[in-house]
């Protein structure tokens, strides 16, 4: 190819402003090399630097006893017990998933599985959060249909079970959808594999696949906003090989039984430059990189191309050299490739030499502490009034609402996607998609389980950034909580649109500052995650979604409940009820309206609650727990209806509270328990300070409403269950 001159216009289009520019060339004293261009601008991107979000991420709690490696490393990992830890990332893969749904979403789910195994941990679980756009839009369905198969195609091959997960649609994702992948695994608490490249002299190790040409420059494409070039961006989008990934797991898994590996990373964005230039940094070393030496699939691979490359399924090690020739018996056993590539120096500098030249020399102190850091303006919209709800007009009978809720899009049955996952792979999943407020998946070889969930709700995110970044905590908290698990930790995925602009700006730093008081109240830190901003196509952003991965242990997996309901219990609402309609599914999908606050928080109510229903869980009491949450609380009780397939007869609700706000509000911290008998755990709530009142008694085939309406659960099931089906063509 023609090489243009390496000057500010080529910068500008490797996603360098003028200044960043100026900046590397002053680290540097002379003109830069197209490598070294490329080298700047990746690790300088938004998606490698965090240079817009890292002042405010520091806000956010990360410690706690059981917290043994926070955020900085490829994973957060804490202890679970019995000489085990819980290894766990979020990652983002929403630009790659719009050009090219397909490989976009299986590459996702295969680059948080690298950062999983990558420090010692099996997976065990994947989950996954996706927003798409309106179902009516004309790329929609195209694009849920590639993520859906991808996701699908790629952890059904590797044979990691995908448990959980969430989807919600609005026109606001028309032109961005996100795809937010998470990988959850275990590893012995003595065998947690760091990043931190050490001894001079050691052999830095390329294994996995070769290098290709796919996925070049993905890490500046995934800093930048879309325009309407973006289909002309399919190139920068990575293939990926799912059973190359399993041989990958097993390999690593195996060396890592022995004492060759000194540090380890993942080739992920920016491949080749991330890793070993992270690796030297985090170790204060150098690193002197022989590019002949790598592995390549085609053919005349220049020196950037290869630095660049984001190829799927290779890993970047630094072994003992005495355990070099053992290590490559195992990658040549699993048929995947092995090379030497370079050495672990004591220059301080990341060097890399193709064809007898050196394509890049440069100082890795300044390239990580001069690394841009950028103050942005923030400007934090007003913040909604309330709606009261008797001013919310209902014309709408409990049966005829409720029913349109249970099938619109963001409430429906996701049967039709849950089906194309294997969710039961490995034989360790307690409770399957659609079973429990959290999946649950038991430890193999232990009696103790670990309940996984991702939350967020993007509309409160809108109304009110910082209530609704307390709010997906909270309900992550909840959600766990919900199976009888004990919270441990987060991880995030933080997805906004341009932070050049100052209300995209403002809306992360309150979403942060919601984050962090509910992390704080609820004792769940934050051990991991991922920031990925420019999610706007031709100047419109999504919505605010900091999506929360949750992720918490439970001693016994015999003790988890879901939320199917049985005969002959006792139904009781714990938690306070106000009716709130702000920003409530009923008030769109009913009233046709979109405004209003969203619910509060209350964090202190949300850790009383929260502890005395788990209380309950794990003494035997509740036979089925569901928390209340999109839909309100008649949706919650559809939903155990139909889990369980029996009906409930319902009590009339308080008399302050109009009938449509009081079961179709979406007021935060409550739970709907079913138990045997009521009475006594009402007595143990009000002892506890807790809200408690008997809502209704299961039994029959139908729903009894208060209203003196009813409708069969079969009704309500085929309603429920339409959407997807029909949406899809299948």
């Amino acid at each position: 190819m023609t090489q243009r001159p390496i000057d500010a216009a080529l910068a500008r289009d490797f996603g360098l402003s003028e200044e960043e520019y100026a900046r590397a060339l002053a680290i540097m004293g002379r003109a830069l090399t197209l490598a070294e261009l490329g080298v700047f601008s990746v690790m300088w991107s938004e998606h490698c630097s965090y240079k817009s979000s890292r002042n405010f991420l520091r806000q956010l709690p990360t410690k706690a006893p059981w917290v043994i490696h926070g955020p900085g490393e490829n994973a957060g990992v804490v202890e679970i017990g019995h000489g085990l830890a819980c290894v766990f990332k979020m990652e983002s893969h929403n630009h790659p998933s719009f050009i090219e749904p397909y490989q976009g979403a299986a590459t996702g789910v295969g680059g948080i599985l690298r950062d999983v195994f990558t420090m010692g941990a099996r997976p065990i679980a994947n989950l996954n959060a996706l927003r798409f756009g309106d179902p009516r839009h004309p790329v929609t369905r195209r694009i849920v249909d590639g993520v859906v198969r991808g996701i699908g195609g790629y952890g059904n091959c590797v044979g990691v079970p995908t448990v959980g997960g969430e989807i919600n649609f609005h026109p606001a994702f028309n032109g961005n959808p996100l795809v937010n992948a998470m990988t959850v695994g275990v590893a012995p608490i003595d065998r947690i594999f760091l990043s931190a490249a050490a001894g001079v002299g050691n052999p830095v190790v390329y294994v996995g696949s070769k290098t290709g040409r796919d996925g070049i420059h993905g890490a500046t494409m995934a800093s930048a906003e879309f325009g309407r070039d973006a289909e002309e961006k399919r190139p920068t989008v990575q293939v990926g090989d799912p059973f190359t990934e399993k041989l990958l797991i097993e390999a690593c898994l195996e060396l890592m039984r022995t004492d060759a590996i000194v540090a380890i990373q993942d080739m992920g964005a920016a491949g080749l430059t991330s890793s070993s230039v992270e690796m030297a940094g985090k170790g204060g070393v150098g690193i002197d990189l022989d590019l002949d030496a790598v592995p390549q699939r085609e053919t005349g691979m220049s020196a950037y191309e290869m630095l660049l490359s984001e190829s799927q399924e290779r890993m970047l090690m630094v072994l003992r050299p005495e355990r070099a020739e053992a290590a490559r018996a195992i990658f040549e056993k699993w048929q995947l490739d092995f090379a030497v590539i370079g050495r672990i120096t004591d220059t301080g500098r990341f060097v890399a030499r193709h064809q007898g030249r050196v394509e890049a020399d440069i100082p890795l102190a300044p390239l990580a502490d001069q690394a841009p850091l950028y103050q942005r303006p923030t400007a934090e919209g007003t913040k909604p009034a309330e709606l009261p709800a008797a001013r919310v007009e209902n014309r709408w009978g409990l049966a005829e609402a409720l029913e349109r809720l249970l099938g619109c899009p963001d409430l429906c049955s996701r049967a039709w996607v849950w089906e194309q996952y294997d969710s039961t792979i490995g034989g360790q999943t307690v409770k399957r998609p659609g079973a429990a407020d959290a999946a649950v998946v038991r430890i193999e070889g232990q009696a103790m389980a670990l309940a996984l969930t991702t939350d967020c709700t993007p509309r409160y995110c809108a109304a009110d950034p910082e209530a609704g970044g307390r709010q997906a905590v909270a309900e992550a908290w909840r959600n766990l909580t919900a199976t009888g698990a004990r919270p441990l930790a987060v991880t995030d995925n933080l997805n906004f649109g341009n932070p050049e602009k100052p209300e995209v700006m403002g809306s992360f730093a309150a979403a942060i500052r919601g984050m962090a008081s509910a992390c704080e109240a609820l004792n769940f830190p934050v051990v991991s995650g991922n920031v990925s901003l420019y999610n706007e196509t031709e100047g419109r952003p999504i919505l605010p979604t900091p999506a929360i991965g949750g992720v918490g242990v439970i001693d016994d997996a015999a003790a988890a409940v879901g939320i199917a309901l049985g005969p002959w219990l006792d139904l009781v609402l714990v938690g306070q009820s106000r009716g709130w309609l702000g920003q409530s599914l009923w008030l769109r999908e009913i009233a046709g309206r979109e405004d209003g606050a969203p619910p509060p928080v209350d964090l202190a109510a949300e850790r009383a609650a929260g502890d005395f229903v788990r209380g309950l869980i794990l003494n035997g009491t509740v036979r089925a727990c569901h928390d209340v949450a999109d839909g309100g609380l008649l949706v919650a009780v559809a939903e155990m209806a139909m889990a369980g397939n029996v009906g409930v007869r319902l009590s009339t609700g308080p008399r302050e509270v109009p009938g449509h706000a009081y079961w179709f509000g979406e007021d935060q911290g409550r739970y709907l328990l079913a138990v045997p008998e009521a009475a006594s755990v009402v007595r143990a709530a009000e002892a506890a300070g807790v809200a408690a009142v008997r809502i209704g008694h299961s039994g029959g085939a139908d729903l009894t409403l208060p209203d003196g309406g009813t409708i069969s659960v079969v009704r309500l099931r085929a309603a429920h269950e339409a959407f997807f089906p029909a949406f899809m063509g299948s």
